[in-house]
């Protein structure tokens, strides 16, 4: 078999160079860099500073940090999930029921007149001030397998109300557990800098401790889920009829 020479190197150095695997004298190497697409070099050089040189080109490797779904949960690229994605992995699992038994299925309140259900049109926060109307809302977001992200605020809100320092550190550990470890299936959305400030403030847990993710669970809500449910047919259906949903119960 003949060998193709290049200019400024020989058949012999050449094939050397590509089956040489050891380490590479300090004098002699030059840098290796990967990830990112970037290519790895090796630089061999003989007598004369240029006889001798080769150049192999290595095969893209991804950075594995960008791409670990289960350790790297500091790792500011795997922070925020596509939320189509989520719900569409979520659709294929079966979701086991979180640790927060103090959530009811609904929240007891009255039913609703036709004005009040209009009124949720107008804003979010009436929507979600209305006992009835996050009943209703929690509903359509089960249907969008997103209702984590109710229980998460109705959690949140539930510690702020919480007044012994035992329980507050209970529940503030049952909601990271539920909704903000990475191996949780009703993980919410959030990004690196909240998870760090709730880790942080995880070592001494108040009833403000996830005041920042639940803001940005809020928002996610009003930006994401609020437009759909207001074309939703479980909202166009209490509007023009003013009936309850099924899985509604008033006191």
């Amino acid at each position: 078999m003949c060998l193709r020479k290049r200019s400024g190197s020989r058949p012999a150095d050449l094939l050397h160079a590509q089956i040489y695997t050891g380490p590479i004298p300090a004098e002699q190497g030059a840098e290796l860099t990967m990830g990112g697409g970037r290519s790895e070099t090796s630089a061999l050089t003989g007598t004369g500073g240029r006889r001798g040189m080769a150049t192999t080109q290595n095969s893209q490797r991804p950075n594995t940090c960008c791409f670990c779904w289960c350790c790297c949960c500091s790792c500011s690229c795997l922070t925020v999930r596509n939320e189509e994605e989520r719900q569409r992995w979520r659709r294929r699992k079966k979701i086991p029921d979180t640790k927060m038994e103090t959530i009811p299925n609904c929240e007891a309140c009255t039913k609703p007149s036709l004005e009040e259900i209009r009124l949720w049109s107008q804003s979010f926060d009436k929507l979600m001030r209305n006992p009835a109307g996050r009943n209703v809302f929690r509903e359509f977001l089960r249907t969008e397998y997103s209702e984590e992200n109710m229980l998460f605020w109705l959690a949140c809100e539930d510690l702020k109300q919480e007044m012994n320092k035992s329980a507050i550190e209970e529940k503030a550990h049952s909601i990271y557990e539920d909704y903000i470890s990475i191996l949780s299936p009703k993980e919410v959305s959030l990004d690196a800098r909240v998870r760090e400030v709730i880790n942080r403030k995880m070592q001494d847990p108040t009833p403000h401790t996830f005041e920042d993710a639940q803001l940005q669970i809020y928002t996610l809500m009003h930006r994401d889920s609020y437009p759909r449910f207001l074309s939703s047919n479980i909202y166009k259906a209490m509007v023009h009829g003013g009936s309850r949903t099924p899985s509604e119960s008033y006191s």
